[in-house]
C-alpha cells in the first residue's frame, strides 16, 4: 500500500483545480482498487455505465478519449455522485496530446490517465494542478513518471505479469502503482498481492448489478477519514 497521506476534497470537480489534492485521489484509487476503463460507442453510453459503476460502489471512473464526443461525457459524468452521495472523480484516459489535455481538463476531469509517456501532457498537468497517471512500461519510463507525481500506470501490465509489478514495488516502495491491461476482474487479487495500488479493467465486469458491487466490495478497503464517514463506515 502505498504511503502517501490522505487529503480530502472539497466541493465538485468541475468547480476547483483538478489537482489540488492528489493525495485524496490516490487514497480513493488505493480503496477501491478496481478502476473501470471505459471504451463506449458513444458519450450516452458512457454517461449510462458510468451511473450503473457508480451505483454499485465505485467512485474512480477512467472513461477514454476512443469515445466520440468524450468531452461531453466527462461534462456529464463529472456532475454525478456515487451511491454515498460523494462526488465522482471522472478520469480521462489514453490522453497523449495537449489539445486532449486541455479540453478534458476544462470539461471537469479529476484526473488525466496517458498509454504512454507523454511529456506534453505532463506539462499541461503541472502548470494545471491536475493529477496525472502517465502510462509507462520500462522501469525507467515507470520510474520518472513516479518521480514526476508518486504515480504511474503499467500498460501493457499482462505482458510482464503480476511478478514485474512485485519487482517495481521492491524499488518504488511508495508509488501509486496502477496495473493495466489485459487484466480480468477474477485476476485482481494476483495483482494486489504483488504490490499494485489499484488495477484498471478494460473489459470483463459484470453485467448483473448484483455481481458488479460483489466485485468492488470484494476489492475495497478504507478510504480516508472523511471518506469513510460520508458512507457511513
Amino acid at each position: 500500500m502505498p504511503d502517501h497521506p490522505s487529503g480530502h476534497l472539497s466541493g465538485h470537480p468541475s468547480e476547483r483545480p483538478a489537482g489540488r489534492a492528489p493525495e485524496h485521489l490516490y487514497a480513493v484509487l488505493a480503496a477501491q482498487r478496481v478502476l473501470p476503463v471505459l471504451r463506449d460507442a458513444d458519450a450516452d453510453e458512457a454517461v449510462r455505465h458510468t451511473a450503473v459503476l457508480l451505483a454499485a460502489g465505485c467512485r474512480a471512473v477512467e472513461l477514454t478519449t476512443s469515445t466520440p464526443g468524450w468531452a461531453a461525457a466527462v461534462t456529464r459524468t463529472a456532475a454525478l455522485s456515487d451511491r454515498h452521495g460523494r462526488p465522482a472523480l471522472i478520469g480521462m484516459g489514453t490522453v497523449t496530446t495537449t489539445a486532449q489535455a486541455e479540453t478534458a481538463l476544462d470539461a471537469g476531469a479529476a484526473f488525466l490517465v496517458s498509454p504512454y509517456p507523454a511529456p506534453e501532457v505532463r506539462a499541461v498537468a503541472v502548470r494545471r494542478e491536475a493529477v496525472f497517471i502517465e502510462g509507462g512500461f520500462t522501469p525507467g519510463e515507470i520510474a520518472a513518471a513516479v518521480r514526476a507525481a508518486g504515480v504511474a500506470k503499467v500498460f501493457p501490465a499482462h505482458v510482464g505479469g503480476p511478478g514485474f509489478v512485485r519487482s517495481l514495488r521492491a524499488v518504488l516502495p511508495g508509488a501509486v502503482i496502477v496495473a493495466t491491461g489485459g487484466i480480468r476482474p477474477a485476476e485482481v487479487a494476483d495483482w494486489l498481492a504483488a504490490g499494485a495500488t489499484a488495477v484498471g479493467i478494460g473489459g470483463g465486469l459484470p453485467s448483473d448489478p448484483g455481481e458488479l458491487a460483489a466485485v468492488f466490495a470484494g476489492a475495497a478497503a478504507p478510504c480516508c477519514a472523511p471518506c469513510d464517514a460520508a458512507a457511513g463506515h
